[in-house]
């Protein structure tokens, strides 16, 4: 049984009435119809496969895999993490507001982009772990914010 998302995850004062793995679906399916509806058509991947979650075919490019993380916003410790060792070429990370549960912001990373901004560690448990604190999200990736059309090139401020 999936574990329900607690009234303080959400942060509104009502229970929610979905589970952790519904949400991580719903925000695989939101980023599969932003792509789509910009111009790049995509969809989910099956449940659990392996490196990535949803696939998009850019006009005039090859297949392009991305790995969907999803948060709701707090602020301190709390974490969007993947492995150094999933294949997938963008990083979508979808952060939902804490106060507001329409609210949510989407950036879509190249893979690059968020291997070189990533905190790492160096113990052999932890070597493959690539980690961002999801209060920095949005000012280290603000150029990727909304980035449907999978355009590579932006500057990081």
């Amino acid at each position: 049984m999936e574990d329900k998302i607690t009234n303080d995850e959400i942060g509104n004062g009502r229970a929610s009435t979905y589970t952790t793995k519904q949400m991580g679906d719903a925000c695989e399916m939101l980023v599969a119809a932003e792509l789509t509806l910009a111009g790049v058509p995509a969809l989910k991947a099956p449940d659990y496969w392996p490196g990535y979650d949803v696939i998009a075919q850019p006009p005039g490019a090859t297949p392009q895999r991305i790995s969907v993380k999803s948060r709701t916003f707090k602020r301190g410790a709390a974490f969007v993490q993947y492995s150094a060792l999933d294949g997938f070429d963008w990083l979508a990370i979808v952060i939902l507001s804490g106060e507001n549960p329409t609210g949510r912001q989407i950036f879509m990373i190249p893979r690059y982009v968020a291997d070189q901004n990533a905190r790492t560690y160096s113990t052999e448990k932890t070597k493959n772990v690539r980690e961002f604190r999801i209060d920095e999200v949005a000012r280290k990736f603000a150029a990727y914010e909304n980035n449907f059309a999978l355009k590579r090139d932006r500057v990081i401020p």
